[in-house]
């Protein structure tokens, strides 16, 4: 089993930075693409940036130029910089994680979720 545990959410004015930390701890040999999802009150959950092995990232059109997406491999751990934020931003942020574990089947590839962490952009 595979827990991704997420901070650095919290309430921050329009045009202020956070930072969000996604851990993921278990039973992991390796992880593929690390990615980072939002989802504002009534509505759906949304791509924000993901990243893969290779950190290569791909953003959302929303956020390109302000947000960062960056990982460490050795601490199994994913980043999301967040500069010049907007009121929209506002979201319950989740982190996400396409594990490769081995088994008593062999090798098996899981997607996993954290718990979500709120970010709240105001004055």
């Amino acid at each position: 089993q595979v827990q991704l545990v997420e901070s650095g959410g919290g309430l921050v004015q329009p045009g202020g930075s956070l930072r969000l930390s996604c851990a993921a701890s278990g039973s992991i040999f390796s992880i593929n693409d690390m990615g980072w999802y939002r989802q504002a009150p009534g509505k759906q959950r949304e791509l924000v940036a993901v990243i893969t092995s290779g950190r290569s990232t791909n953003y959302a059109d929303s956020v390109k130029g302000r947000f960062t997406i960056s990982r460490d491999n050795a601490k199994n751990t994913v980043y999301l910089q967040m500069n010049s934020l907007k009121p929209e931003d506002t979201a319950v942020y989740y982190c996400n994680a396409d594990v490769k574990s081995y088994g008593s089947r062999g090798w098996y590839v899981t997607t996993y979720w954290g718990q979500g962490t709120q970010v709240t952009v105001s004055s």
